[in-house]
């Protein structure tokens, strides 16, 4: 049990160096459009090449094909593009706050897509997130441009429709080859992007490379093999609930690394913001159970 904590944990923190690793490699000359690029076919790469050897030869169909380049070619592709961003204008640790909106969002859109009921707990969920957001936005260490407060929120309501969409996909297709896809179908749309807008170029200083590598392969591929690995071991529901410490590990982060001054009142938001996610993921997991049913979110 303790091995599944500590991988999920383990994926938590790679997913929270993403901010650390955008903010050098812009600093190396290298553009949104070809970081994400790059941390996507190199992603890709690894994933099909684990599934070869694995020789795990599941067959997707057209239909899925399609849904995995929505996915990926679409949802996760301006998902990414937007957070990316917003790191350029908004404080890193901010950024990631506003991401983890996203089962706020996850909840309202299933109650209107899905039919799903949204609970007096829910909705005391989103009241209290959006409490905490009024203290981390209203007492800010320097200036917050609005621009990037709009980006990350765009990220988070993204990132939840990709959430919906996957959870109905990933329930006939196995996750490393749906993953194998994503990556691949998110690398291609960057690569028709940058060359249309004529933003992808590989002219950036050769230090460069270590954000890039370590955006793919810390963020990317060990942080999603480990939630997996991690999930089979404690189950969907505590991996989902430990793994929202991710925004708190990137503010410890940002400090360290990146120097960003965090004041008491916008930690103390954000452990708010977080409670009320966190109150939102309970109640999703724990209302099939009364059911009978189990149902992945």
């Amino acid at each position: 049990m303790w091995k599944g904590y500590g991988l999920v944990l383990l994926s938590a923190i790679g997913f929270a160096f993403i901010p650390i690793f955008a903010l050098h490699a812009y600093n190396s000359g290298v553009n949104v459009t070809t970081l994400l690029f790059l941390r996507f076919a190199l992603a890709a790469l690894f994933f099909f090449m684990y599934v070869w050897f694995k020789k795990k030869n599941e067959k997707v169909s057209w239909s899925q094909l399609f849904y995995l380049f929505l996915l990926g070619g679409i949802f996760y592709m301006l998902q990414s593009s937007l957070y990316f961003h917003a790191v350029k204008y908004i404080p890193s640790s901010l950024a990631a706050l506003l991401l983890y909106l996203n089962p706020i969002f996850v909840a309202v859109f299933s109650f209107f897509i899905n039919k799903e009921k949204l609970t007096r707990q829910t909705v005391i969920a989103i009241l209290i997130s959006f409490s905490g957001m009024l203290l981390v936005l209203g007492a800010p260490e320097g200036k917050i441009h609005p621009v990037g407060i709009a980006l990350a929120i765009g990220a988070a309501v993204i990132y939840s429709i990709y959430i919906i969409v996957g959870n109905k996909v990933i329930a006939h297709v196995p996750p490393m080859t749906a993953s194998a896809y994503i990556a691949l179908f998110a690398a291609f749309s960057f690569f028709v992007w940058g060359i249309s807008t004529e933003t992808l170029h590989f002219q950036f200083d050769a230090k460069g490379w270590i954000p890039v590598i370590g955006t793919s392969f810390v963020s990317s591929v060990l942080a999603m093999l480990a939630f997996f690995a991690g999930m089979n071991i404690i189950g969907p529901t505590k991996a989902a609930i430990l793994s929202m410490i991710e925004p708190i590990v990137t503010f410890l982060l940002s400090m360290v690394f990146l120097h960003e001054s965090v004041s008491s009142i916008q930690m103390i938001g954000g452990l708010i913001v977080l409670s009320g996610a966190m109150l939102v993921v309970t109640t999703k997991e724990l209302k099939p159970k009364k059911k009978s049913t189990s149902i992945s979110a």
